[in-house]
């Protein structure tokens, strides 16, 4: 094994970390699934999928029960995640198409015109995640979607921190998983697959629900994950000798339900027949609804062991650090049904709750972070954190200085030296939603919540999750000074963003 270097800035904990083992710098995965609810794996309670994999990452690491996206919705969780700034102060605070660019929700339009493609962009030069690791001497490399600037623009990965990109640029795009085209860096890609706009391709008129082949031309020749994690294992195979920053932002099990014949087979076996979906609550329609969306989760589960299989054939797992988590809760629709599951887990999952919401369905997710030799096998932590921590927690890993952030590094706890941890005097979010429009702040036991700001509301919720987790019962009319001390800090947490369709 090589020598550690060491590097100006290098705090006296993850230098004290780094020396004892003698090793050079750990590589760092990070997994980001999309949309998997913190209930989806079995390790966090799901008995219907199966989920070996990432449950064995869990048992050779530490579960944290406490870790909060960024935001309840794709682009500006990612934006957290990306920038270390709290959904308070980052530059992209909910998803923007830029509708006026013209036909953006036209799949055929984008197929012809690249500029409809794509979200609201990054700033120039952002210091991102990807940047301040390569600043680290790292490779980096994005795998899966991406959601922060479209084609073109300066918010793209490659512009943005990243040496390589391989997936999606647009988030529209990901919703189906036979795209006509990815991207490969700044390039399209073109596929074998036409063109099936995933919000307008119904079932062919007179055709029958219950049978199979009726759902044929949902299936295409290239299933756009094969293709991403081949890309992603060349990336691992061409940076063998030297560290690496790999962030897998996979698309699953984002809707629309299309997964290999393999796995939806063995959960068709598993769960019986069952009511297909026919396209009734948007995205395409799929005759197996629940085999479906089981079989996407654990198709990516063994992708998992196969990425961890590579990384101990080349002698590479013992020095990599192995980040597991979601963008946000489970979703409710697209034929996608998170109660029949309990894809919420501890936390309530229908419509209102997760996906799109600050309830903790909507935005506490799992996450699973090992490291041999560095964290104990099989341990569980109850620190509140949050995808803003992340920046910093991997500076003190890479030996560099963080750039400013609202994150706090979680390495002390993930080393088991939770004495020298500290901690958020409270976590922030707003969602300025183009119709609801939502803020929380989470400070201890106590949550805040205001909703449907957009219609007017100013009234704050405030629960107790020691005893609420569900939070089902409002206690704001008996902790008055709680509700004023929270709605100070709501205010103080708050920048007014240049887009102004981020603005409440």
């Amino acid at each position: 094994m090589k020598k550690i270097n060491i590097f100006i800035g290098l705090s006296a904990l993850a230098l004290n970390a780094n020396a004892q083992s003698g090793t050079s710098r750990p590589n760092v995965i990070y997994i980001l699934m999309d949309d998997l609810g913190f209930g989806d794996i079995g390790c966090c309670g799901q008995q219907k999928i199966e989920t070996p994999h990432i449950d064995q990452l869990r048992n050779n690491g530490m579960l944290f029960t406490q870790h909060y996206s960024g935001s309840p919705v794709s682009a500006p969780a990612r934006c957290v995640l990306m920038t270390g700034l709290h959904s308070g102060h980052t530059q992209i605070r909910a998803n923007d198409e830029m509708a006026y660019r013209g036909a953006v929700n036209s799949h055929d339009s984008m197929f012809v015109h690249k500029e409809l493609e794509g979200q609201y962009p990054l700033k120039a030069n952002a210091m991102t995640i990807g940047r301040m690791m390569q600043n680290a001497g790292y490779t980096t490399g994005c795998y899966g979607k991406w959601g922060l600037g479209n084609p073109g623009s300066e918010g793209t990965p490659n512009k943005q921190g990243f040496d390589r990109f391989y997936g999606y640029n647009c988030q529209r795009q990901a919703h189906t998983y036979y795209p006509p085209f990815l991207y490969k860096n700044e390039d399209r890609v073109y596929l074998s697959n036409q063109v099936r706009d995933p919000h307008t391709t119904k079932l062919d008129k007179g055709a029958d629900p219950y049978d199979k082949a009726s759902y044929a031309k949902y299936t295409q020749k290239e299933y756009a994950n094969d293709l991403i994690f081949d890309e992603l294992l060349d990336f691992v195979e061409q940076n063998r000798e030297k560290p690496f920053f790999l962030m897998w932002t996979t698309p699953l099990p984002h809707v629309s339900l299309q997964a290999p014949d393999k796995w939806v087979e063995y959960y068709v076996k598993k769960f019986g027949d069952e009511k297909p979906y026919t396209g009734t609550a948007g995205y395409m329609p799929c005759r197996y609804p629940h085999a479906t969306y089981a079989a996407m989760i654990s198709y990516f589960d063994e992708q998992i062991g196969k990425l961890i299989e590579k990384l101990k054939t080349d002698n590479l797992y013992e020095n990599t650090i192995i980040v597991f988590t979601s963008d946000n809760g489970p979703t409710f629709n697209g034929g996608s049904d998170s109660p029949w599951f309990n894809s919420g887990g501890p936390f309530k999952s229908e419509y209102g709750w997760g996906k799109c919401f600050l309830h903790e369905g909507g935005i506490r997710v799992p996450a699973i972070f090992t490291w041999p030799g560095k964290i104990k096998k099989g341990t569980e932590s109850n620190h509140i954190c949050s995808f803003q921590d992340m920046m910093p927690t991997l500076a003190d890993i890479a030996g560099i200085s963080c750039p400013q952030t609202d994150g706090i590094s979680i390495l002390p706890t993930l080393l088991g030296n939770e004495k020298k941890q500290k901690e958020h005097k409270y976590l922030y979010w707003e969602y300025p939603d183009p119709k609801i429009g939502l803020k929380a702040i989470r400070m201890g036991k106590w949550k805040g919540i205001i909703t449907d700001i957009r219609k007017g509301n100013t009234q704050m919720q405030l629960f107790d999750l020691d005893n609420d987790l569900r939070e089902l019962h409002d206690v704001a009319p008996q902790h008055p000074d709680i509700i004023k001390k929270f709605e100070q800090l709501m205010k103080e947490s708050h920048t007014e963003p240049e887009n102004p369709k981020f603005r409440f």
